[in-house]
């Protein structure tokens, strides 16, 4: 009878971790991806700034590795600082603004995203990210993305969290890996694993 018992708690407590397992999964496919959030967004803004994309930034992820919140940042002539940006929470649009930038933030037409050469999206961005193997040892929690054109190319810069060794519930910051948003390749990596400690 011991024995039952002990198996039938057993597969409760896989089968609770499945469902966990597989509710985590399928709520980061529901959110939607950075690129996917270019074509929205259009919808907010003036004809003469639809399509001009400057940038994309997510904040931090909760719960998750994929950002719920994002930042659609394009090019407008007629703002003040050269801006408009569209803040998404969970996919939905949540606010319009035309912030305000550090003086030597100079912003012009030269700084738009090239969307036609864009072929990494930010799930792919996150998934090559985890995939660099000073990380194979570690539990990555979040990350937080930005996708900006540095020295003309598309890139997407990706941090990291990942789960302390002293104290599991907390996370520590562990760095950033950048690459092509073209065709994927690492072109910098900024990690330090010493801080798991």
């Amino acid at each position: 009878m011991k024995i039952k018992t002990t198996l039938l708690r057993g597969t409760i407590v896989l089968a609770t971790a499945a469902l966990c397992a597989f509710g985590q999964t399928a709520r980061a496919a529901d959110e939607p991806t950075a690129l996917s959030l270019i074509k929205d967004a259009n919808e907010y803004v003036g004809k003469d700034t639809k399509d001009k994309v400057i940038g994309l930034r997510s904040e931090k992820s909760v719960a998750s590795l994929t950002p719920n919140i994002w930042y659609v940042v394009f090019y407008d002539h007629d703002a003040t600082f050269k801006t408009t940006e569209v803040k998404y929470g969970a996919g939905k649009k949540i606010d319009l603004r035309h912030p305000m930038r550090q003086p030597f933030a100079y912003i012009n037409d030269k700084n738009l995203l090239d969307q036609k050469v864009i072929k990494i999206d930010s799930d792919k961005a996150i998934n090559i990210a985890k995939a660099e193997p000073l990380l194979d040892k570690l539990t990555i929690r979040a990350t937080q993305l930005w996708l900006e054109n540095v020295d003309g190319v598309p890139t997407w810069r990706v941090r990291l969290w990942a789960q302390k060794l002293r104290h599991p519930n907390d996370d520590a910051n562990i760095g950033e890996v950048s690459l092509s948003a073209t065709d994927g390749k690492v072109l910098k990596t900024d990690l330090h694993i010493d801080r798991v400690d």
